[in-house]
């Protein structure tokens, strides 16, 4: 009898072991949605919760309280073009030839410049759409088809599905008209006064039809059933600025920059509502928000970091960085305030948390730092990041320096002929303010070597 019931415990407990042996793997994470905020010109210190005190970024704030905060972001390059150029490809901006804001062909000519980025450039949003994303861009482009530019390829070579854009770019625009603000030429409004597809509105209610664009992009998918992937990349805070007209302060630059800011953060809040009242979206969408380079002059402010837009200081180059995820960001209303992240870092670690791996041919220049995005720890990034200064800004006659690097906590400022170091140790002073070349010679001469040849590698 003993033997008959062991023999029977041994039978079920190998059908057991089969069974489980041969159960399915659970299913994988569905891929999530990306929503990618890039604000146009905005400080370092603009937003109440980096420390603004002029505008009230309400919605923004809630991002942030619910997601995570970096403030060791910087985007590769001081001004829009490539700067923009880095966030798409995932590489150096310099390597397709853009170092600067493109504008007509012989402009772009006399800085030696492209007049667009090259389509066979890797893009984030081809890798995606390729994975089966809805994609879409939404707002300002600025990688080809200004001004007299207008053989410039299709946004839609870049991997996305559909596309509107500003007068920085090709296909169907949303164009804002100015008040008695406006100095923008009269030329410009009347290159597109004919055109077809173009819809025009009051140029402080441009980023509210950007959002309802973004909106729709998102139903959209689902009603393709697709995870989605959308830039919604507003051309505010960029001046000339226009405020709502109850919202123009004492009617100065700066105050209607504040007005501008606080109906953009408006704005977006309707946005971020969409996902947050959808439960489906929810759960499974990241939302990214960071600016495209630093304030212009006089407009917004770095926080206290020396510089602004074009020059390669703090001011210039880093960028508030807000990343929100319920479902994935493990430490929800934390600060990161020690891990450099670079904008080339959001191509691969996006395509990592997506679980899409790259083209074979893709080589990024940027990191995976997906754990650092989703507040999984704070780890050093492990390799330096460089930059080279748009050879237009501030202008011809100007002493800035033509190159820097950061590496951990030193930061290097030198001419492309090795002179005029200036070395910061930007961990504990972000001002800039102590040059301490002369007492670390050895640094210096290392640094230098090493960003002068990246200069030559990435400018072939």
């Amino acid at each position: 009898m003993m033997r008959i019931i062991f023999v029977v415990w041994v039978a079920v407990a190998a059908a057991a072991f089969t069974s489980a042996s041969a159960a399915p793997a659970p299913p994988s994470p569905k891929p999530p949605n990306i929503l990618f905020v890039l604000i146009d010109d905005m400080g370092y210190g603009d937003l109440s919760c980096f420390g603004g005190q002029s505008a009230k970024t309400r919605n923004i704030d809630k991002l942030a309280s619910e997601g995570v905060r970096f403030t060791q972001f910087y985007v590769n390059s001081p001004i829009c073009s490539p700067s923009r150029v880095a966030l798409t490809t995932g590489q150096y901006p310099n390597r397709w030839r853009i170092t600067s804001y493109l504008a007509k062909r012989d402009e772009d000519k006399e800085r030696g410049i492209a007049d667009w980025l090259d389509p066979t450039a890797p893009t984030l949003a081809r890798a995606l759409q390729r994975a089966g994303y809805h994609t879409a861009h939404v707002g300002k482009w600025h990688m080809g088809g200004q001004r007299d530019v207008t053989d410039a390829p299709a946004i839609s070579s870049y991997g996305f599905d559909t596309s509107v854009t500003n007068f920085e770019g090709l296909g169907p625009r949303i164009l804002g008209r100015f008040d008695k603000l406006n100095h923008v030429p009269t030329a410009m409004s009347a290159k597109f006064a004919g055109e077809a597809d173009v819809q025009w509105v009051e140029r402080h209610k441009v980023s509210e039809k950007f959002v309802d664009r973004a909106i729709a992009e998102m139903d959209a998918a689902a009603k393709q059933n697709k995870p989605f992937f959308v830039n919604l990349w507003p051309d505010d805070v960029h001046s000339p600025c226009q405020a709502p007209p109850n919202n123009r302060g004492d009617g100065s630059p700066a105050a209607q920059y504040v007005g501008v800011l606080n109906e953009l953060d408006r704005q977006l809040g309707r946005a971020f509502d969409h996902i947050r009242d959808n439960a489906k979206l929810r759960d499974n969408t990241i939302i990214l928000l960071c600016s495209d380079n630093g304030q212009e002059p006089g407009l917004g402010t770095s926080g206290g970091l020396r510089g602004s837009k074009g020059q390669l200081y703090e001011g210039g180059i880093r960028s508030p960085l807000i990343v929100w995820s319920p479902s994935r960001v493990e430490s929800k209303g934390t600060t990161n305030g020690k891990t450099v992240l670079a904008a080339m870092d959001l191509a691969p670690s996006l395509l990592s948390i997506a679980q899409i791996a790259p083209s074979s041919d893709v080589k990024f220049d940027g990191v995976d730092m997906s754990k650092t995005l989703l507040a999984q720890g704070q780890p050093d990034r492990g390799q330096p990041v460089m930059w080279v200064r748009p050879p237009d800004r501030p202008g011809p006659k100007n002493n800035l320096p033509d190159l820097a690097i950061r590496d951990g906590k030193w930061k290097l400022l030198v001419d492309r002929d090795g002179s005029q170091p200036e070395l910061f140790n930007i961990v504990a002073d972000e001002q800039e303010s102590k040059n301490l070349a002369q007492e670390n010679l050895g640094l210096v001469k290392q640094l230098t070597e090493r960003v002068i040849a990246w200069d030559k590698d990435t400018s072939k």
